[in-house]
Parts: C-alpha cells; sequence; structure tokens
C-alpha cells in the first residue's frame, strides 16, 4: 500500500492550526468511546446517559419494583373507583350479622357492628393513600425548600434552621399526635395530614441540606459560579436536579411510614373518627372481638401491611436505582 507523501501528512496537521495534533487525539478518543452502531458509532446508546435515564432502565428490569408497583396502582384505582369492585355501602351494617362469617357476596364476612369488611376494606384504602401521598408531598416540598436554602446560602439561616430540627426531632411522634390532635374535632384527613407535615418535614430537611452542600462544591457550579450565575439560576440550574435523587428515595420510603402512622393515630382514637372509614378504625374496632372473629381484624390489618410494605419496596427499588455506589 503506498505511503502517503509528506507533504500530505504536514497538511494533515497544519491544516488544523496549532492544535491540530491535539485535536486528532481527541477525536480518536470520542471515537474509541462509542458503541458500535453502525459506520459512525450512531447507535442507540452513543448518546450520552444521565442518572435518570441508568435509574430508569434499572428500575424497568426490577421484580421488586415491577411487582411494588403492580399493587401501588391497584391500591390507587379502588382508592379512586372503590364501586369497580364493589358495590356496598361501608356505613350499611346489620347488627343481625354482627361478627358473622363469610356469605354469598360479602368474602370477608362481617365485623362486630354488622358491617360488611370487604367494603370497608376496600373504601379504607382510599384514607391510605390519600393520607400517604399528601403528607408525603407537603414533607417533601416544604422540607426540601428549607434544607436546600439553607444548605445553598449556610450561615445565619443553616444555624437557626439546624436548631429547629433539632427541636422537632425531640418531640415524639406518637405523643405529639396524642397531644395535637386530641383537641381536634373534624373527621376530615387533613388535620392528620397537617400534623405529619409539621413534624415530618425537619427529617428531609436535613437530607436536602446535606446533598445541596455536597452539590454545591462541584466543579460543574463553580464554573457556572465564575461565569456569572445568578444564585437562583446556580440553585435551580444546576445544583437542585442533581441534589433532589436522596430526597425522592427518603420520601418514596416514608410514605408508607406516614400510611401506618395515619392507622396507629386512628387505631389511638385520635386520628380519623367515626363515620369515617379507616383500617386504623377498623383495627381498633375489632380487636375487642379477636376471639369470636379474627376475620374482622385479619383483612384491614392485613391491607395495611401489604400497603406499607409494598411502598417500602418501592422506596428500597428507587435507592438502589438512584445510588450509584450499589451499582
Amino acid at each position: 500500500m503506498p505511503e502517503p507523501s509528506s507533504q500530505q501528512s504536514r497538511g494533515a496537521v497544519a491544516g488544523t492550526g496549532m492544535g491540530g495534533a491535539m485535536d486528532l487525539a481527541a477525536g480518536e478518543a470520542a471515537t474509541l468511546e462509542r458503541v458500535p452502531g453502525g459506520p459512525a458509532g450512531g447507535g442507540p446508546d452513543s448518546r450520552p446517559r444521565s442518572l435518570w435515564s441508568d435509574a430508569w432502565r434499572d428500575l424497568r428490569r426490577n421484580p421488586v419494583f415491577l411487582l411494588s408497583t403492580l399493587v401501588i396502582l391497584f391500591l390507587v384505582f379502588i382508592s379512586v373507583w372503590p364501586s369497580a369492585i364493589t358495590s356496598g355501602n361501608p356505613l350499611d351494617c346489620d347488627l343481625a350479622k354482627a361478627q358473622d362469617g363469610s356469605a354469598p357476596g360479602h368474602p370477608f364476612g362481617f365485623d362486630g357492628q354488622g358491617c360488611d369488611v370487604y367494603t370497608r376494606t376496600v373504601y379504607g384504602a382510599r384514607t391510605s393513600v390519600t393520607v400517604g401521598v399528601c403528607a408525603t408531598l407537603g414533607v417533601a416540598l416544604l422540607g426540601s425548600v428549607l434544607g436546600g436554602l439553607a444548605g445553598f446560602f449556610g450561615g445565619a439561616w443553616d444555624a437557626v434552621l439546624s436548631r429547629i430540627t433539632d427541636v422537632f426531632f425531640a418531640i415524639p411522634v406518637v405523643l405529639g399526635g396524642l397531644v395535637l390532635l386530641s383537641v381536634v374535632t373534624s373527621n376530615s384527613v387533613w388535620p392528620v395530614i397537617g400534623f405529619m407535615v409539621l413534624l415530618g418535614w425537619p427529617q428531609i430537611s436535613r437530607i436536602a441540606r446535606g446533598s445541596v452542600i455536597t452539590a454545591r462544591q462541584n466543579d460543574y457550579v463553580q464554573a457556572a459560579r465564575a461565569l456569572g450565575a445568578s444564585p437562583a439560576r446556580l440553585l435551580l440550574r444546576h445544583i437542585a436536579p442533581n441534589a433532589v435523587a436522596p430526597v425522592i428515595v427518603v420520601a418514596t420510603i416514608a410514605l408508607g411510614t406516614y400510611i401506618s402512622l395515619e392507622a396507629t393515630l386512628s387505631y389511638l382514637g385520635v386520628g380519623l373518627k367515626p363515620p369515617s372509614v379507616s383500617w386504623g378504625i377498623d383495627i381498633s374496632a375489632a380487636s375487642p372481638y379477636i376471639r369470636n372473629a379474627p376475620h374482622a381484624l385479619l383483612w384491614p390489618s392485613g391491607a395495611l401491611a401489604i400497603t406499607v410494605l409494598a411502598f417500602i419496596m418501592l422506596g428500597d427499588a428507587v435507592r438502589d436505582a438512584l445510588d450509584p455506589k450499589l451499582r
């Protein structure tokens, strides 16, 4: 094979300017990094992947994520349309059927008041999902904003917020619920949600603060600051997208905790109150009849356990996908 002339060789370097040799070396390195998929390496995987795309790819292959997602989607479906799987009314009770077992059209039997356990279990999902989702969104929003600002600006703001979170961490959650919710007479879910947001935001705040402090020290943030980016642009464009992953993981796992906390407070009589339909209320009402009618306690307890487990499994799967150290 004929060798290229020296003039052509010099032109290959000189034609690119003083940095021609470096440009050629960089081009060769870029070619080596391409994934084979065509003459120019233009396969579907040749595009740079982000943390979120990698996480979504891992989640789609994770059976724990798929199973928990199916359970949660079913819970959301029956929360929105409970009449799709039951035609009964959770408040229709017949004392003549109190503590009876399963019967045609009533597969879960009846509780101590003669109410259909199946219908009340289905309608109880609406309360649990509503409380869990709304409380998680409120906690994540409030905690992320306060913690993110404290981590970004530091100084006196950070010191004051740290002392406030220490005070809230010292309050026992159940004891705080007994004190604060005992004076509430409303039967709606909003006082319970407000209580959870009030005592739940410090945990998310500390997670967001630490994540923002870590992201603030990265080179790309320092470069954007040197180029004159405003604090708002630094926080919203460069820091927040790279600091939100730990908040999402903790909030997803905490969602199941808030559902169990609502059931606990309702069981103790300070959360939701009759005639509201809640798994905690049904568990509390069925406890005295556990020997004569264990089915009235089994089904709402099982539904609560499965729901909490599904959200915890979802949070674990999201954590594994978003944590590069676990890859």
